[in-house]
């Protein structure tokens, strides 16, 4: 087998657990498909590397494709309709009281909805320290070098992402349909009234809130953070004559914001200690009118 040949099937050998580590930084398995095909387009370059010279071909292609997907964070970071990155791609909704609260699918649903979102809030150095060292077992001063940082710097990165992976005690979600129902509701009452002090109190104090306009409202995509901030925010929430239809949204507690019977925005929340932690809300109306679509339309409240 010559040189090429060589490299090629390394790579293809390599290509599943490079794909997971690219769609875990980047959070998205399309990209992350596509970071390790430009990847592989670069290596395969004429000249571009010289086999016999390279002393760990594994830890080579892992240099690669990190850098890569680092690059792509940050060129997503840099535009605003790519705040959150595609996530509105993979929601599911469904009618509330169509699963049990004890359905431990649900649950887990729900904590992996939550942990996306937090890491979405991360820088990409960030997330990058975090993931390679704690998802993959990478050491720091390799992660360093990749980063071009200093090993204690790059400790600290890792450091502070943990901080607010940690934030998030999945022992402490709610996961009774009734009871986070009351404080999305009493969120929604807040918003209504003009209440800056009640919305404050049904805030969790390390609450985000992430608006996706996507393509078409672009302009509506935010990326905020504490009971401030988002209290601000809310009250962009409170639409007039708006109708909210209870529903659940990838395990969460989710609303439906219509208004003549149009749906423009879909919500969901996740609800920490008997507070709102997380606000995601889709507002692109063509990726709302298709998640609505998929309710089923025989539902009798």
């Amino acid at each position: 087998m010559d040189a090429d040949a060589e490299l090629a099937a390394h790579f293809e050998s390599s290509r599943t657990r490079l794909t997971a580590l690219a769609a875990r930084i980047l959070l998205d398995r399309s990209a992350a498909e596509d970071v390790v095909q430009e990847a592989w387009v670069r290596l395969s370059r004429p000249g571009a590397t010289e086999l016999g010279t390279i002393v760990n071909l594994d830890g080579w292609m892992t240099t690669v494709v990190v850098r890569t997907s680092l690059n792509a964070l940050r060129a997503r970071s840099a535009r605003p309709e790519d705040l959150v990155g595609g996530f509105g791609e993979d929601l599911a909704i469904r009618h509330e009281g169509s699963a049990s609260p004890e359905d431990h699918a649900v649950i887990a649903e729900q904590v992996a909805f939550a942990l996306e979102l937090v890491l979405r809030t991360l820088t990409p150095p960030e997330r990058v320290a975090f993931v390679l060292h704690d998802s993959f077992g990478v050491p720091f001063g390799d992660i360093a070098e990749l980063l071009d940082r200093s090993v204690d710097a790059t400790r600290k990165l890792a450091s502070r992402a943990r901080s607010q992976v940690h934030a998030l005690d999945a022992s402490e979600l709610e996961t009774n349909p009734a009871a986070r129902r009351s404080v999305v509701d009493a969120f929604f009452g807040a918003a209504a009234r003009g209440d800056l002090a009640a919305l404050v109190e049904v805030l969790h104090p390390e609450v985000t809130f992430h608006a996706d306009g996507g393509t078409s409202r672009p302009d509506m995509n935010a990326n905020l953070q504490g009971r401030g901030a988002v209290s601000r925010r809310a009250a962009a929430f409170a639409v007039p004559d708006a109708q909210l239809e209870a529903v659940v949204i990838n395990g969460c507690c989710g609303v439906v914001v219509r208004r003549n019977a149009v749906p423009l925005a879909a919500m969901a929340f996740t609800v920490l200690g008997g507070r709102i932690f997380q606000i995601y809300s889709l507002l692109d109306a063509v990726r709302v009118a298709e998640l609505v679509a998929t309710l089923p339309h025989d539902h009798r409240s």
